[in-house]
């Protein structure tokens, strides 16, 4: 077992701090979800349960509790009608829609993508014949449409294009992608420079015009995307002053040093300034984002990978103020965290920012679903006193839509390609037509790689070497071999042939962890990790859960069960430790993350 202090904010202090200034543009790209199909023990039971259960729950919600598809045929109506629910719900639609296509190209379903193409005619039968499609002011009155920048409007409009994009590129249908530009098209005639000024009060239409310019060269949306985002910051808002560091509108964009405000907001304004900056080559927003995720990761981020407290307005406090039990942790805010990581890799080619990727993915991100699939966590705290549980729906829904969205997309995330290599970020079973993976991670650390049936044009294949891994092998074709290492990668290079094949195998060594003495809250106590999965205690293992405790003497072994899905215990004489993201699938009770250390 090895123990090691973890330094700042739950994680090994990461040197440098963000994109390489050097690096202008973007020079890896993702490999599409399209073309990946996952095989993996510890995925693809979620991607199944998803199917079955988690879409279920959320079209029945959609459909029949909550008025969201309802206010579409509603708004349709020459006459109108009543718009039920919360106004900004029309995005829970597209979240909801956007998870339905990414299922489809895991597990393909003609009943559901029927299901997909109704909502899509709904959404297009609401549209005005300016472009315009937000249902609330759609029914209570178009005169009030652009008159408040915290209604949401943009915020929907940027999930429909991205459920627009999705579905597009799954099925290339195109329906619901013309919908979305006449969106884009009716925005751009109403603001921007001689015409309005706008700050949307919830970033997230900046990124998905970057969605819309990719898939149809349009580089009005980009221009555009690349406006909004300049417009921060310069008192253009129409809410008041002291809300200005919620949605990050104090200063603007390329002069912040500091994260603030609300906390999904901030994730999402990142990753539009990222995709802007990777086709324009930005250098302030470069820049920014180096200090931004210093900021971020360095001071105000869990040991899950989670952000935000509760008590700051869904976002943050001051630098190392982490509180365990007012942990907010918005299951949203971690999707974000995972989108943003996943952009700056792609800036960088560094390892680090998929570390953090993992981190979050295997620990906040996933704990915001039951392994049962049907009820969700909006807050993710680090420590319970019993009375916090899942739900299986919220009147603001939005963590239950974007884990429906966020699980089956993750294929996203596997690979990247640029002009020389194939980069290898996760260890996810799956085939494509690059390499297919064989492993069962994260509970074994042995991956196996194997060149796909035509061969792999680039020479070299970079895999990821996670910052938790300490020992580690590697051989090509069954001859161990000692791989340069740059910036986190193992470099391999040669002339790939098909069945070429690539055995990394990790020691996952059971580690614990120590926060930074600033963090006051974890003074005194200790986290256990093993490979990517932070372990908590919880009281249906651990009667004494109050008085838990362990010192540096103390043994721990491992132990697979099937046991909660399939897990990967930890246990010493006295202490029943579980994957973090899987605590609160059984009777209710007590949780802990960081636990007393008697040294």
């Amino acid at each position: 077992m090895k123990r090691f202090t973890i330094i700042a904010a739950g994680l090994l202090l990461m040197t440098g701090c963000g994109p390489d200034k050097e690096e202008g543009h973007k020079f890896i790209e993702p490999v599409s979800f399209a073309d990946i199909k996952i095989e993996d023990s510890f995925w693809s039971p979620r991607l199944q349960k998803h199917k079955d259960v988690t879409i279920g729950v959320c079209i029945d919600h959609i459909e029949n509790h909550g008025g969201f598809l309802n206010n579409f045929v509603e708004a349709a109506r020459p006459e109108g009608g009543k718009h039920q629910g919360y106004p900004a719900d029309d995005s829970d639609v597209y979240k909801a829609l956007e998870g339905l296509a990414y299922s489809l190209q895991n597990i393909p379903d003609k009943e559901l993508e029927a299901k997909c193409d109704d909502w899509i005619d709904k959404i297009a039968g609401a549209q005005e014949e300016d472009g315009y499609l937000f249902t609330w002011n759609s029914l209570y009155g178009l005169q009030n449409r652009w008159t408040d920048m915290d209604l949401h409007e943009m915020y929907c409009a940027g999930h429909m294009i991205e459920a627009a994009v999705a579905y597009y590129e799954v099925t290339g249908k195109d329906k619901l992608l013309k919908v979305a530009e006449r969106v884009a098209d009716h925005m751009i005639d109403t603001f921007g420079p001689g015409r309005r000024d706008w700050v949307p009060g919830h970033e997230e239409i900046e990124l998905a015009l970057v969605k819309l310019y990719r898939v149809t060269g349009k580089k009005e949306y980009l221009d555009f995307a690349d406006w909004l985002i300049s417009e921060r910051g310069h008192g253009l808002a129409t809410w008041a002053p002291e809300a200005n560091g919620y949605h990050q509108d104090i200063l603007p964009v390329r002069e912040v040093t500091d994260i603030s405000g609300h906390a999904v907001r901030a994730m999402y304004l990142y990753c539009g300034m990222a995709d802007v900056a990777a086709y324009t080559g930005d250098q302030g927003y470069i820049d920014a984002l180096a200090r931004l995720w210093d900021c971020v990761v360095n001071k105000n981020m869990y040991i899950t990978g989670g952000i935000g407290i509760q008590n700051h307005g869904e976002g943050f406090g001051e630098p190392y103020y982490l509180p365990n039990l007012d942990a907010y942790c918005e299951t949203c805010s971690s999707v974000g965290m995972i989108l943003w990581n996943w952009r700056l890799n792609q800036f960088t080619g560094d390892a680090r920012y998929t570390d953090v990727l993992e981190r979050t993915l295997y620990n906040a991100a996933l704990a915001g679903i039951s392994l049962k699939g049907d009820t969700f966590f909006y807050v993710n705290p680090l420590e319970s006193l019993g009375n916090h549980h899942r739900q299986d729906w919220y009147f603001c829904a939005c963590c239950p839509s974007q884990i429906c969205r966020f699980l089956p997309s993750i294929g996203n995330y596997i690979y990247g390609l640029s002009k020389d290599a194939l980069w290898v970020n996760l260890f996810i079973g799956n085939k494509s037509d690059y390499l297919n993976i064989e492993t069962d991670y994260p509970w074994n650390g042995k991956v196996r790689m194997t060149v796909g049936p035509e061969g792999l044009k680039k020479k070299e294949i970079r895999v990821r070497i996670p910052d938790w891994c300490e020992d580690w092998t590697i051989s090509v074709n069954g001859e161990s071999c000692k791989p340069e290492i740059e910036k986190g990668y193992a470099v391999l290079g040669r002339k790939w042939k098909a069945g070429d094949t690539i055995e990394l195998e990790m020691d996952l060594e059971i580690k614990v962890c120590a926060a930074d003495p600033r963090i006051k809250d974890d003074v005194g106590k200790r986290a256990v990790q093993r490979g990517p999965v932070v372990y908590c205690l919880e009281e249906a293992d651990n009667p004494d859960i109050d008085s838990a405790s362990f010192s540096p003497e103390t043994q721990f072994k491992e132990t697979y069960s099937e046991d909660l899905g399939g897990i990967m215990r930890i246990d010493s004489d006295s202490l029943h430790f579980i994957p973090y993201y899987s605590w609160d699938n059984r009777q209710a009770g007590k949780m802990k993350v960081w636990i007393d250390y008697k040294e």
